[in-house]
Formats: structure tokens, sequence, C-alpha cells
């Protein structure tokens, strides 16, 4: 029987490359995406017609309980989730509005609450699921002009350790991929030379790539289950 993946902020970069690798290995998915529908419904044409797999789709905000709450109208048996829904904000903070500063505080973070809180009680049913948060460097170390990101992700990381234990007697796994620079679009607010400065402090040389990202949160997924409550890097050795 197929599993049943669902992935959030999923219509490209980071998303679409874990969306793939779930394809790839035979599960079921339940995409969502904010705003970007055309691409969304793009990917899903995509995964169904090379992985024979089927694929629905959800456009909405994540930070809205009450959409949250629709897509979960439906008894839906979710194995997986990845909470990969995010926003970035680069900017001084003294320069930086409440609203923009709840908006990446509500993409990155609530909205892990709010879906982590849907699929438990169907995991907690059958005494298995796994949960799969995507945070970054950042969380640990903090970022200059990111700050609204940091924390947030830092926050991301605290709420996988501690739902970890929470969920463990139940046999449910809770884990974090830690990404450090990855080829998406959410970088290319960076100069070719900022860039090429920023990869000569990757070890590995070089970015990493969205599908690497899917590898991992895959193996997460179907791997050892004394493994959670961790945060585990992806960085090319950066950090």
């Amino acid at each position: 029987m197929h599993k049943i993946a669902f992935i959030t902020g999923a219509s490209r970069g980071i998303g679409a490359g874990i969306a793939t690798a779930f394809a790839a290995a035979g599960y079921h998915l339940i995409l969502t995406c904010h705003t970007n529908e055309s691409l969304l419904i793009s990917l899903k044409e995509t995964l169904e017609s090379t992985y024979h797999i089927s694929c629905r789709l959800f456009v909405g905000d994540l930070c809205d309980a009450g959409f949250v709450s629709s897509i979960f109208t439906e008894n839906l048996d979710i194995d997986v989730l990845v909470n990969n829904a995010g926003i970035s904000y680069i900017g001084l903070l003294a320069d930086m509005s409440l609203t923009d500063w709840n908006n990446v505080l509500h993409t990155n973070l609530t909205s892990a609450f709010l879906c982590c809180r849907s699929v438990i009680p169907s995991m907690l049913h059958k005494k298995s699921g796994k949960i799969i948060n995507i945070t970054s460097a950042w969380g640990s170390v903090g970022a200059s002009m990111e700050v609204a990101y940091s924390a947030s992700k830092a926050g991301l990381n605290g709420f996988t350790k501690a739902l970890a234990k929470e969920l463990a007697p139940n046999n449910i796994q809770v884990n974090a991929i830690a990404c450090g620079v990855i080829d998406t679009d959410m970088n290319k607010c960076f100069s070719p030379e900022e860039m090429a400065s920023l990869i000569e402090e990757i070890p590995a040389d070089r970015l990493g790539k969205p599908l690497e990202v899917g590898t991992l949160a895959v193996q997460l997924a179907s791997g050892n289950e004394y493994l959670t409550g961790q945060i585990i890097g992806l960085d090319g050795g950066w950090i």
C-alpha cells in the first residue's frame, strides 16, 4: 500500500524537491502552497505522470486556522508531515514593521503548529507517524539582517525537540532538517559576487540542491524509529 506524505510550501524550491523525492519513493502526496497555484498544478502533473502516484492540492494560507481545518474535514490518513512552508525577510530589525515580523513568525512557525495539531490525532490512533520540520542553519547560529527568520527557525528547532518528547511514547518521530544554503529562488536576492563569496565559506564548495533535502526527508520518513528530536544539519559542512 502507498503511504501518504503531506508537504507544505511545495510549489517550488525545497518543497518541490521534497515532493519529487517522496513521489520517487512511491508515496501518494498532499501538497500545499499559498499563491503559486499554477506551479503547484504543473508539479502535480509531472509527478503523477512520472511516478504514477496520486497528488492532491490545496492552495491557501497555512497561518489561517480555518483553512487548515478545512483540509482535514476529510479523514486524511497521513503517514508523513513535512512542514516546509516558509518565507524570509532581509533587512535591519530597526526598519522592520510589526506586520512583516508577524508574517515571518506565522508563516514559518505557526503554520507548523496548525498542521501538526491537525495530523497528530490520526497518528496517535495508529501509533505511527513521522513529522519532519524544515529549518535552517540560521536557527542555530543566527544571521545578521535576518533576525525574524533566524528567530522563527530557532523556534521551530525548539518545537521539534519538545514535540518529539511528547509523541515518542506513541511511536511518532519528530525531526528537523537544518538547511544551509540551498539553490532556490529565496537566495536570488544575492548578487553573483555575494553568492561566490558565500560559496567560498562552504567546505563542499557548492550550494545544496532541493532534491538533496528531499532525499534526506525520505530517509527520515522511512528509517530508524529510535531517531527522534534531532536537528540534522544539511549544509555541506558550513556550520
